[in-house]
């Protein structure tokens, strides 16, 4: 691992950027979370919340919005002209995972159960046995919220024993719906059971609670692995690997007043199921907040079309490393190592938004810090997965650019990536930011 001292003055962030990364991880098991967590951040580096209801001013520094599970934060720097391009960061907040339904009471043979739904492209067998909490957000009568974090042993999503099913190793085949009902105890089933327990866990009345977004999460907390503890094993790495570094780079870039550019970042929630949500890359949200700080220093349409051609976004997600066990799976002359760096990703289909000038740009900041970076392309016998980064060029007409970083274990409970490659991520998202 690179020392401070050998760094460039691009790139600021060393192994301390991971231990954070854990930190962050760990107190962020839901897209609401998440959000309060950056926006803490934010706050404590000078950025002030803006509401979407009030009247913006054109005056310099951080600022932020919040809608949900998804943050939008910029910093405009002292005499930033109106027709100044952006700089923007994209990443998202949600994870796949297991949500509570409606009607969330229900059991079975003497076991009380939570109804949940699958939520995204879950590995579904890596929920099983494993010992979870349950986390969100409540919504009160009069309108407000209230964040609840159960962060210890509370569900259990049991797997039949192999004497049960002797062909299990074979191949193992879950129904969605009936075997990934958690237990949390036995006894008769009540309904309103659940919303008390969250109510006096949130400590609020049950009677206030209007609704609820709830999901489980898995409360084993990240860690450190490998001989040379040079491999991080956690949750929720895909995608708040992502938020995390790219709140650090923003942060770290503000209160300069030399830079050309505006630097953004953009979290959006429901990246995992398509994306089509107001708090989604699909919604406004984003091309909103940009015409609405254009227009709040004097600007009008000419200008917000001068910065919009101007603009580059990098799409933060991650990417899959090479499989040691299913090499096979992977491009033979594209093999993404963790440790090596952020990764490039590229499909001529537009599964990502990469061209020849997303790469230039890349590699250049790539350069700038002094950070390695890969190629990542999918077999062409493999159906390619693909991020915010198609849908941010096509909806804002934005130069867009993906990357991320390597990772294993990709849409699990517990994903794993090299220890260096989340500082390597986040200084390359500095020179980015920095243009």
């Amino acid at each position: 691992m690179s020392s401070a001292a050998s760094r460039p003055a691009s790139a600021p962030f060393g192994p301390g950027h991971t231990d954070d990364l854990m930190s962050f991880l760990a107190a962020s098991p839901s897209p609401y979370h998440a959000v309060a967590n950056a926006a803490e951040r934010l706050e404590k580096a000078g950025f002030r919340r803006v509401e979407e209801t009030a009247a913006w001013d054109g005056t310099s520094g951080g600022k932020f919005v919040t809608r949900g599970g998804a943050i939008i934060a910029w910093y405009v720097p002292e005499g930033a002209a109106p027709h100044t391009p952006y700089r923007i960061v994209g990443a998202h907040t949600d994870s796949p995972n297991l949500r509570v339904k409606p009607r969330p009471d229900m059991g079975n043979q003497g076991w009380r159960q939570i109804a949940v739904e699958i939520y995204g492209g879950t590995l579904l067998n890596t929920w099983l046995d494993r010992d979870l909490g349950l986390a969100g957000r409540l919504t009160l009568r009069d309108g407000s919220h209230r964040l609840v974090n159960v962060d210890r042993p509370l569900l259990r999503v049991p797997q039949l024993a192999i004497h049960l099913d002797r062909s299990a190793n074979d191949g193992l085949k879950l129904d969605r719906q009936r075997h990934m009902q958690p237990v949390w105890g036995t006894g008769e089933v009540r309904e309103g059971d659940l919303v008390e327990f969250v109510a006096d866990e949130a400590g609020v009345d049950a009677e206030d609670i209007a609704g609820w977004d709830l999901m489980v999460h898995a409360v084993d907390a990240p860690a450190y692995l490998g001989r040379d503890r040079e491999l991080v094993a956690g949750p929720r790495m895909d995608n708040l690997l992502s938020v995390h570094a790219a709140v650090a780079a923003l942060t770290a870039v503000a209160g300069r007043d030399d830079l050309p550019y505006i630097p953004v970042l953009a979290a959006f929630d429901h990246e995992e199921n398509g994306s089509e949500a107001d708090t989604g890359a699909q919604g406004p949200l984003l091309g909103t907040v940009l015409e609405r700080s254009v227009y709040a220093r004097g600007g009008g349409y000419e200008d917000r079309a001068r910065a919009f051609a101007g603009t580059v976004c990098l799409s933060s997600d991650t990417g899959h490393a090479v499989h040691p066990n299913y090499a096979e799976r992977h491009d033979p002359t594209h093999h993404p190592r963790v440790n090596g760096g952020p990764i490039l990703k590229v499909n001529v289909n537009q599964r990502y938004a990469t061209d020849g000038t997303g790469r230039a740009i890349f590699a250049a900041a790539c350069e700038k810090a002094g950070v390695p970076w890969q190629s990542f392309v999918s077999s062409n016998d493999m159906p390619c997965g693909t991020t915010i980064g198609p849908i941010t060029a096509a909806r804002h007409g934005i130069t867009t650019v993906d990357i991320g970083v390597a990772i294993l274990s990709m849409h699990s409970a517990r994903e794993l990536c090299g220890a260096e490659d989340p500082y390597l991520l986040a200084n390359a998202l500095v020179a980015f930011l920095e243009g």
